[in-house]
């Protein structure tokens, strides 16, 4: 199985060549690569085949990966016909993907791709095969960990959250940093106070996300510092920002494959 990546040094493009080649999921000689800057001698240690354009590209792979800007999809006019293709855009539906004449799954990598980290959901059109759904799977799972939704309509969802990376950590650590730069705390110390809480803190979590109810609670069960923190947030409307950032963020992937659609 060769696979196609286009938009292969970006950062999502270059994340998932890179593990693809350093977890042996797909081997230098069957990793085809297409990016705007052109061919680089070396890609993550490795000799790879460049395509000259999208045409050769699809000729030369089985499965492509399209990592781009939304906006340039458009401009690639890729064929690929009976090809697999997984799409990295945010916005850019189906109905305008199958166009392009493949099978088509959509694929919400984030940031933490980068370090192998990523939760990558994805949702694949009724054309595809369960071989297809397997190789997607296979292939995210080089990046990090991955979960097949029901409902196309739902990547917007994870567009919002799972897609979001580290930004709304690093908001909050933002936050964290300034409150304690304001209060005299040099910026080095305060930099590393954050990170123990944010960094830290999300560590705990690790595996047992689903029991964070349970940990807030018995920080508040104990009436200390932390909650009198926690309760002065939630009356500040912590929660409330949040969903209002989740909802405007899945609203902005919603208008965006609307104007795919006109």
């Amino acid at each position: 199985m060769r696979v196609g990546i286009i938009g292969a040094t970006g950062w999502l493009g270059s994340a998932l060549g890179g593990h693809l080649l350093t977890r042996g999921v797909v081997p230098a000689s069957d990793l085809v690569l297409l990016n705007r800057s052109g061919p680089r001698a070396d890609y993550h240690g490795h000799r790879v085949e460049w395509a000259s354009d999208a045409d050769a590209l699809s000729a030369a792979a089985d499965v492509i990966v399209v990592s781009v800007r939304p906006e340039d999809w458009a401009s690639l006019k890729l064929q690929a016909e009976g090809k697999l293709v997984i799409s990295f855009m945010a916005g850019v539906g189906s109905g305008v993907l199958a166009k392009c004449g493949g099978r088509i799954v959509r694929a919400m990598p984030n940031a933490a791709a980068e370090i192998g980290a990523s939760y990558s959901p994805f949702w694949a059109d009724a054309g595809t095969t369960p071989q297809d759904r397997a190789t997607a799977a296979r292939l995210l799972s080089a990046i990090g960990t991955t979960d097949e939704l029901p409902d196309e309509a739902q990547i917007d969802l994870m567009t919002a959250l799972p897609g979001s990376g580290a930004a709304y950590p690093a908001l909050m650590a933002m936050a964290m940093a300034r409150f304690m730069q304001e209060r005299g705390v040099p910026a080095e110390i305060a930099w590393r106070a954050t990170e123990a809480a944010v960094c830290g803190g999300a560590a705990m979590l690790s595996g047992r996300i689903d029991q964070a109810e349970t940990l807030v609670e018995a920080y508040r069960d104990y009436r200390g510092t932390t909650a009198a923190g926690i309760d002065a947030a939630e009356a500040e409307g912590f929660s409330l920002a949040i969903s209002r950032a989740l909802e405007a963020a899945t609203e902005k992937a919603r208008q965006m494959g609307a104007a795919f659609q006109t």
